[in-house]
């Protein structure tokens, strides 16, 4: 009988694609994926440790699976990701049962680590940073529509609140040629869609002055034929230059959607938060961007709570979003990362404020949300069909160029192709419509 793989992530897009990485080493040791935990015969929980709640997720399941492996002796339990290379060895005292842990700069280590086990070594640790990321593993991408390529790793800005460039490295960004050849061997796999992973994609290979820039690097992938749309994320204001608000107006493949996180609307904030960029900079970047692309979808991360943050900071975020008018926003409340220079200093924001900026903040980027898919009904918007709806069998799902997930009545001959949909419906977080004959 094969052995069954499990991996529970928590996290963003860049453990999204990590996990995806293991499952294709996995398959290459003999394991073949499953989506149910009771049946496996490995579980790797890949972690995040950029904000407390998944932290504390991260844990929670490992302890229930403490208790599991007593019952499965056999099982192997491992831990991936940015808890692993933060706590290492200290991870392994806390959970005895665990068998290893993983840091993300050593995924790669995975079949040795399981080679190792089999020869009756338990307690395993892989932490640290590969000088660049590896040459990534086509496998993990097969026949997948939209497919994530890593094209950096690391971040070189430690902003005061930020543990990444602790857990993830400096920079290191892989060279050019080798993130064409992927996307190329991608799109002969029937890739539709990339999105580029990079905690800063916007300072790839900036070290290098043999490399291509961020730009240029687009410009070759937009060249690629069969290839239909671009995404990238995470772009860090300060180095959201003038060339690359350019490049959405220039290359047909580059989708009308940006993710420009601004974490504060207060210059008071983001100089405590070293964000390196001014509230009116950012602003006026998003200006650009309306102007060079007036239909583009803005998305954002923002954070209450920091340190010192006083009412009328507050409503200076609040300021930002009534200006910006985000398409949507992932907002949450600041807790302190334990090695960052902000959790050296007194967490003075009462957490009953916290929540109460927090559901505030939500509430009214709702508003804007659910106004901006309400100006929608009406219009003929090209969607990628992914595939059915979670709501209907009956119906099936696509995104728009804006990133806006799309309810359609359909069938299945329909996923992998690019279609136009009349908007019947903006909802709060999606939206309705009719395919167009």
């Amino acid at each position: 009988m094969k052995r069954l793989a499990y991996i529970k992530t928590f996290g963003c897009q860049m453990n999204e694609h990590d996990s995806e990485r293991m499952l294709a080493l996995l398959e290459g040791c003999g394991y073949g994926g499953t989506q149910r935990w009771e049946e496996a015969h490995l579980i790797v929980v890949n972690t995040c440790a950029v904000r407390e709640k998944p932290e504390r997720k991260a844990y929670s399941i490992l302890g229930r699976l403490e208790s599991f492996k007593h019952k499965n002796p056999g099982l192997i339990v491992g831990v991936a990701g940015c808890v692993a290379q933060q706590e290492g060895e200290r991870l392994l005292a806390r959970f005895p049962s665990l068998d290893f842990a993983l840091g993300p700069g050593k995924i790669y280590h995975l079949p040795e680590i399981l080679r190792e086990m089999e020869r009756g070594r338990r307690g395993l640790c892989e932490v640290g940073f590969a000088d660049r990321p590896s040459k990534d593993c086509f496998l993990s991408h097969a026949k997948r529509l939209r497919a994530y390529v890593t094209i950096m790793e690391g971040c070189d800005n430690f902003c005061s609140y930020c543990i990444v460039p602790y857990v993830r490295g400096r920079e290191r960004s892989r060279p050019g040629s080798e993130i064409l050849t992927e996307i190329e061997a991608l799109v002969q796999m029937g890739t539709k869609e990339v999105i580029l992973l990079g905690q800063n994609v916007n300072s790839y290979a900036r070290s290098n002055p043999h490399e291509l820039t961020f730009r240029q690097l687009l410009s070759k992938i937009n060249e690629i034929q069969g290839l239909e749309r671009i995404r990238f994320i995470t772009s860090h204001p300060k180095d959201f230059t003038e060339e690359l608000i350019e490049a959405f107006a220039r290359l047909e493949r580059l989708c009308e959607h940006i993710h420009l996180p601004f974490q504060a609307g207060s210059n008071a904030v983001l100089e405590r938060m070293s964000r390196g960029y001014t509230r009116e900079e950012y602003l006026a970047k998003t200006r650009k961007m309306r102007d060079v692309v007036p239909k583009i979808s803005i998305t954002a991360d923002a954070m209450v709570g920091f340190p010192g943050e006083r009412e009328e900071d507050f409503a200076q975020t609040l300021d930002v979003l009534r200006e910006v008018e985000y398409d949507g926003l992932f907002s949450f409340k600041y807790s302190p990362r334990r090695g960052t220079r902000a959790a050296c200093w007194e967490d003075d924001v009462p957490p009953e404020v916290k929540k109460r900026r927090l559901e505030f903040l939500q509430e009214f980027q709702r508003g804007i949300t659910l106004k901006k898919n309400k100006e929608l009904e009406g219009e003929v918007l090209e969607v990628l069909v992914e595939g059915c709806s979670k709501n209907s069998h009956r119906e099936m799902m696509g995104r728009t160029r804006c990133n806006r997930i799309v309810n359609f009545p359909g069938g299945s001959e329909l996923v992998g192709e690019l279609v136009g949909v009349q908007i019947r419906e903006g909802l709060p977080n999606s939206l309705r419509g009719e395919l167009c004959r």
